[in-house]
C-alpha cells in the first residue's frame, strides 16, 4: 500500500522512527557546514550525502558497503534516471534508499510497499469519496498519494519490492520517469497535470530471488540505473554492525544489557558460513536454500538477548542459536534442516572452544518441538 507518512506526535512511542529523524541532529550539523555546490532540489551536496551513509570521522558508518555504491546511486539519482536497488534479500538495500531519501529530501517516508494486491490509485492519487460526491472531482476531493506528493513537493519517492507488484503497476511508472508529470483526468487544466518539482526522483527496491515473479519491462529498465548491493565481505565490519544494530534493538526491547560478544561472534561466523556455503578453513559445504542475511542475524541475536534477559537474566547463551536456527533457517525447504545437523555433526564438532562446544551439544534443539 501506498503511504505518504509525516513526522508528527507521539515519536516516544514509535518503534521505529525514521531516518530524518533518527539522525535529525547530524543533518543539521550537515546543512550547516554543507558549503559543496548541490544538485537542484537537494537539501544537502553529494559530499555531504556520502559523509551522512559512509560515515565522516565523527560518526561511524550507517551501511557497511563501498562508498563507490553510493556514490554511484547518489549521481544517479541526480539525474533524470530513477535507481533500483537489487540483491539477496536482507542486504540492507531499504535501509539505504531510507538514508539517501532523508538526505537528499530530508523525508524518506513517502515509500510504496509493492506487493501483489497494489493498484495504481494506491501509488498515485484516491478521492475523498464524501467530497467527491458533493462536489464532483476536485483539488479538494483528491487525496495526494506517494507518487503525486512526491512529484509536486520535489522529494524522493521509495519503492520497495517493486518485481512483486503487478505488470500493470509497474507500466504505469513509464510516463511519470520518462515525462516527469502524472495526469489527473478527471480534472480540467492546470489541476489535471502534476508536473514533478526540482529534486524529485524514485529509488526501487527489488530481491534476486524475487526474478521471475514480475520481471520488469525492458522499456522500465531503461528508465532505472541498477545497482547491487552484495552482502558482506568483512567478518568484522558484519560483527561491528550486528553488535550495534542488535544493542540499539534490545535497549528498545527493555533489555540493558549488550549481546555476550562470544555468543554474536559464534552467531555471525556460524551465519557466514551457512549462507556463503564455505567454511573458515576455505572448505566447501552445503548451502541453505534460506537467506542467511545480516538482517537475519539482526532479528535472531535480538530474540537471544530478549529470551535470556527476561527467561533467564543472562545475556544469552551458544545453545540459544541452536534453538532460534530451526526457524530461521527452515523457512521453505525442510530439508534445510538436514543441511543444519550435517553442518553441526561435520564442522562444528571440529571446532575448539568452549562457546563453539556448548553450541554442538546442543544440536538435539534443531528437532521442532
Amino acid at each position: 500500500m501506498a503511504k505518504a507518512v509525516r513526522a508528527g506526535g507521539g515519536r516516544e512511542a514509535r518503534q521505529r522512527p525514521p531516518a530524518e529523524d533518527v539522525h535529525a541532529t547530524e543533518l543539521a550539523r550537515l546543512r550547516a557546514e554543507d558549503t559543496a555546490p548541490r544538485p537542484p532540489g537537494w537539501q544537502l551536496s553529494l559530499q555531504a550525502v556520502r559523509r551522512f551513509i559512509c560515515g565522516d570521522g565523527a560518526t561511524p558508518a550507517k551501511v557497511v558497503c563501498a562508498p563507490a555504491l553510493v556514490e554511484r546511486a547518489m549521481v544517479t539519482l541526480a539525474t533524470s534516471r530513477a535507481l533500483l536497488l537489487i540483491g539477496e534479500p536482507g542486504t540492507a538495500k531499504s535501509l539505504l534508499s531510507e538514508l539517501l531519501a532523508a538526505a537528499i529530501s530530508g523525508c524518506s517516508t513517502l515509500t510504496i510497499q509493492g506487493g501483489a494486491s497494489l493498484t495504481e490509485d494506491q501509488i498515485r492519487y484516491g478521492w475523498n469519496y464524501a467530497l467527491l460526491v458533493a462536489e464532483g472531482p476536485s483539488p479538494r476531493a483528491l487525496v495526494p498519494g506517494a507518487l503525486h506528493t512526491g512529484l509536486s513537493e520535489g522529494r524522493i519517492v521509495r519503492f520497495e519490492e517493486l518485481t512483486r507488484c503487478p505488470l500493470e503497476v509497474q507500466d504505469s511508472l513509464l510516463s511519470v520517469l520518462s515525462d516527469r508529470v502524472l495526469a489527473v483526468p478527471e480534472l480540467t487544466g492546470a489541476d489535471g497535470m502534476v508536473y514533478a518539482r526540482e529534486g524529485f526522483n524514485l529509488i526501487a527496491t527489488a530481491n534476486t530471488r524475487d526474478r521471475g515473479v514480475n520481471e520488469m519491462s525492458a522499456a522500465l529498465k531503461r528508465r532505472f540505473g541498477f545497482e547491487t548491493v552484495f552482502p558482506i565481505a568483512d567478518l568484522e565490519a558484519e560483527l561491528a554492525l550486528v553488535q550495534r544494530e542488535a544493542t540499539a534493538l534490545l535497549a528498545r526491547s527493555g533489555v540493558p544489557r549488550a549481546p555476550d560478544p562470544e555468543v554474536l561472534e559464534l552467531l555471525v561466523t556460524c551465519f557466514r558460513e551457512l549462507r556463503e556455503a564455505v567454511d573458515t578453513e576455505g572448505t566447501g559445504m552445503e548451502r541453505l536454500s534460506s537467506v542467511m542475511s545480516t538482517a537475519e542475524a539482526v532479528s535472531v541475536a535480538h530474540a537471544i538477548g530478549v529470551k535470556a534477559h527476561f527467561l533467564r537474566g543472562d545475556a544469552g547463551q551458544p545453545e540459544d542459536i541452536v534453538a532460534c536456527l530451526a526457524g530461521t533457517a527452515a523457512k521453505d525447504d525442510a530439508e534445510d534442516l538436514a543441511r543444519l545437523r550435517r553442518y553441526l555433526d561435520q564442522r562444528v564438532s571440529r571446532r575448539s572452544g568452549a562457546a563453539w562446544r556448548a553450541f554442538y551439544a546442543a544440536r538435539h534443539l534443531l528437532t521442532p518441538q
